[in-house]
């Protein structure tokens, strides 16, 4: 898939087969979300993969809005260091997992880490230490759906363009 149209086609995916991801694919898609923007190249960004059934469960259960974990192959936790710019930083980083994913033919959702209740929880799941902020879960696997990376509909061009003024 060409760039542009990755990402038109990228979209979120909650439904997934029961297929292991490859270890070098789940390697090559953290590697992409590195070389994410970041201010003043800081690089805040760990990145936590899990691929047991039980934690993926357990993930699940802690996120109300990503229950679908339970389902998915892998999940990649974003967490960065308390810096000034680590939500820019980490979503960034996010955008980049959620991009690299849909490269190779894999299906990924974004769920919300950030501020949310279940944060610390997750933290202490994944064994992260004080001072690192969760920015998102990032479930991944191959979606059930055949026709899966498809255009969805978007706001017309017109609609959301200005220039010079609002």
């Amino acid at each position: 898939m060409e760039n542009l149209e990755l990402l038109r086609f990228r979209r979120s995916i909650r439904l997934f087969q029961d297929k292991a991801i490859l270890k070098a694919d789940l390697e090559k898609i953290v590697d992409c979300a590195r070389f994410a923007p970041t201010a003043r190249n800081v690089q805040p960004w760990e990145f936590v993969v899990v691929t047991s059934k039980p934690k993926l469960t357990e993930l699940s259960r802690l996120a109300d809005n990503g229950r679908f974990l339970a389902q998915a192959s892998a999940c990649i936790a974003v967490f960065c260091v308390d810096t000034k710019y680590y939500l820019e930083d980490g979503c960034a980083a996010t955008c980049n997992i959620l991009l690299a994913a849909t490269a190779l033919g894999i299906g990924s959702c974004w769920v919300a880490g950030d501020k949310k209740a279940y944060s610390q929880e997750v933290s202490v799941l994944l064994g992260l230490s004080l001072g690192m902020r969760l920015v998102s879960l990032v479930a991944l696997g191959y979606p059930q759906e055949k026709d899966a990376f498809k255009a969805m509909p978007k706001k017309d061009l017109e609609e959301i363009l200005h220039w010079e003024k609002f």
